[in-house]
């Protein structure tokens, strides 16, 4: 389901007549004042500017998160007296943060000048890998500063594109280890948001080894060995990466059936000796045929009858649209590679690498991954 579905769905006289009654000022103040359409009126004028303040929302929070403050609140309810030299803030800077954040319920009002917690803050204290994406968005903002040139192809150069190495590399096995430091940390934290999510929608019980392509530091696998302890676990990433994962395995203590192995995807041979592969958060990372090469790889990697899954956010998930086509629409152009996928479109490119059957499996949250089941005969 697309954004557009109520057009698809009205006959095109009654799009025409519902286009030329919406944008009429009349008929706007109209159904502003009339108790029937009201309350539609005014909650399609928040939604429109939401849209327009979006940027300075998501700067109030990134200014929460650069001060910390929801650490600070973590602690209990103070007064702003207590929390300006906290935040290092001017009280009356304090006091204008503190009440955009609680309008944004990142925090709740307690009082004259005294805050706490609110519903949304307390989610971004349990996950910490929110507060990472928001301080990496400093450079999306970078990139998207004239979205029309981006769109248009005409910037020179984008922050997003220098942060992701392997992008637009000749030779992504020769990247500087030093180069993957900051996304390979920043994919690793994310990880946990979405790990358990996959594992919970799809047990391990019936597999023996896992390979996960593109793994990264090994976040992923370190969860799976957690909860499925009879698994060996394979990971593949750029060498730079893979280096990192096996450091990773060995302070948790899981390289003996943990092994981390560095190479490219798409000329270097796979280990074929898993009954189960993983993509996490890798086709939308790529253009059509390298994702095609992901997926090939995939497949020919497999043992007969094994089982590809494929988790990451997907485009026109029911209700949360703008996720995919909105948000990673423009990020993944920024950063010079991919494009977000329908679960369709995602189907009909395993298909045509040779698997027969897909399905889709719920996941608790398909805001944050769709899921994904392919089948080698």
């Amino acid at each position: 389901m697309s954004t557009s579905r109520v057009a698809v769905r009205l006959p095109e006289f009654l799009l025409r007549l519902r286009n030329r009654l919406l944008s009429n000022p009349g008929f706007q103040r109209w159904a502003a004042s009339f108790p029937l359409t009201r309350w539609r009126a005014r909650r399609r004028a928040r939604e429109l500017f939401d849209i327009v303040a979006g940027f300075v929302y998501s700067q109030i929070l990134y200014a929460c998160v650069q001060v910390r403050l929801f650490e600070v609140l973590g602690e209990g309810t103070q007064s702003l007296e207590e929390l300006a030299p906290r935040l290092n803030l001017p009280p009356e800077g304090a006091r204008r943060l503190l009440r955009a954040a609680a309008s944004l319920r990142l925090v709740d009002t307690r009082g004259q000048d005294r805050y706490s917690l609110g519903e949304l803050g307390t989610a971004m204290l349990a996950n910490p890998a929110i507060a990472a994406m928001v301080e990496h968005h400093a450079l999306a903002y970078a990139d998207l500063r004239d979205p029309v040139a981006l769109l248009r192809g005409e910037l020179d150069e984008r922050a997003l594109q220098g942060y992701w190495a392997y992008v637009g590399h000749e030779e992504p096995t020769r990247v500087d280890p030093r180069a993957v430091s900051g996304y390979s940390r920043l994919m690793a934290d994310s990880q946990c948001l979405i790990a358990d999510d996959i594992l919970d929608a799809y047990p391990l019980e019936r597999h023996r080894c896992l390979l996960d392509l593109a793994g990264g530091e090994g976040a992923f696998l370190s969860r799976v060995a957690q909860r499925w302890p009879h698994l060996r676990l394979i990971l593949f990433d750029l060498p730079a990466v893979a280096e990192r994962a096996q450091a990773r395995f060995a302070h948790e203590g899981i390289s003996a059936r943990a092994q981390a192995i560095g190479g490219d995807v798409r000329r270097d041979p796979l280990p074929r000796v898993a009954d189960l592969v993983s993509l996490v958060r890798v086709l939308h990372d790529h253009d059509d045929q390298t994702a095609v090469d992901f997926a090939r790889a995939a497949y020919e990697s497999l043992t007969p009858g094994g089982c590809l899954l494929v988790a990451e956010p997907m485009s026109g998930t029911p209700g949360a649209e703008p996720v995919g086509d909105a948000y990673f629409g423009f990020y993944l152009l920024a950063m010079g590679s991919g494009r977000p996928r329908t679960p369709g479109e995602i189907a009909a490119l395993l298909k045509q690498v040779g698997f027969k059957r897909v399905r889709r499996i719920p996941t608790r949250r398909p805001i944050l991954t769709q899921l994904l089941v392919a089948q080698r005969d």
